[in-house]
């Protein structure tokens, strides 16, 4: 999966709203990144299967489980929509919180996001949205290398 980003310049929601629905994009901190091309069957396969048994384990709870593409709106204190220049589009999103849940996605951090790792998007997933997921307050983060079949879990640390 490609991720490079389209071009020099800060965009928002609602500069993302506009573009084509044919094309899947990310913004992070105003940047836009191509997220065209499709993802492997390994990594399907285990998108869908890591989604199912999470579904199935949170059957008896509040939170929902979601798989790309589906948009994470990720504000600033206040933002307004059209303002949100983060939008990502995690593999998999379990939201506890059913008022972060809206038709267009979720505004606001999901308490757990699950990335697996493609060569195109390893870098990113890694580093930059590793730390957007901290400052965002994203509770528990897992990135999932398929080929060598390594999962590694971040969890959040509070100050309680």
């Amino acid at each position: 999966m490609s991720s490079h980003a389209l071009k020099h310049g800060r965009y928002t929601y609602q500069d993302y709203c506009a573009w084509p629905d044919d094309e899947r994009w990310e913004l992070i901190d105003g940047q836009a990144y191509n997220m065209s091309t499709a993802p492997t069957r390994r990594h399907q396969d285990v998108v869908m299967e890591l989604s199912r048994q999470i579904a199935n384990f949170l059957r008896a709870h509040s939170c929902r489980v979601y798989t790309a593409p589906f948009d994470v709106r990720l504000p600033r204190a206040g933002e307004a929509d059209a303002e949100i220049d983060t939008v990502v589009q995690p593999d998999i999103s379990v939201i506890c919180d059913a008022s972060k849940l809206d038709d267009p996605g979720c505004r606001g951090a999901p308490d757990w996001i699950i990335e697996v790792l493609s060569p195109g998007t390893a870098a990113k997933d890694q580093i930059r949205k590793r730390e957007l997921y901290q400052r965002h307050g994203v509770k528990e983060y897992w990135l999932v290398h398929p080929i060598d079949r390594i999962l590694i879990v971040y969890k959040l640390e509070t100050q309680e």
